[in-house]
Parts: structure tokens; C-alpha cells; sequence
């Protein structure tokens, strides 16, 4: 099985590709909700 791609979590998490890399890397303001829902 492959291994979860950032579009996969985006997804499952309903937020933007863009937003799961921003909490993933740390960078731009996210809000507590979409860090909540990934």
C-alpha cells in the first residue's frame, strides 16, 4: 500500500492541497479550524 499522498490528506480532511502543506511546514497563518479538521 502507498504511503498517503498531501493531496489524499486534503481530502480526507476537506481543506485545500495548499493548507495541509502550510500546517505541515509550519509557514503562512492557518486558522485554528483547518489545524483542528487536519
Amino acid at each position: 500500500m502507498a504511503q498517503p499522498t498531501i493531496k489524499d490528506v486534503a481530502k480526507l480532511a476537506g481543506v485545500s492541497i495548499s493548507t495541509v502543506s502550510r500546517v505541515m511546514n509550519d509557514s503562512k497563518p492557518v486558522s485554528p479550524e483547518a489545524r483542528k479538521k487536519f
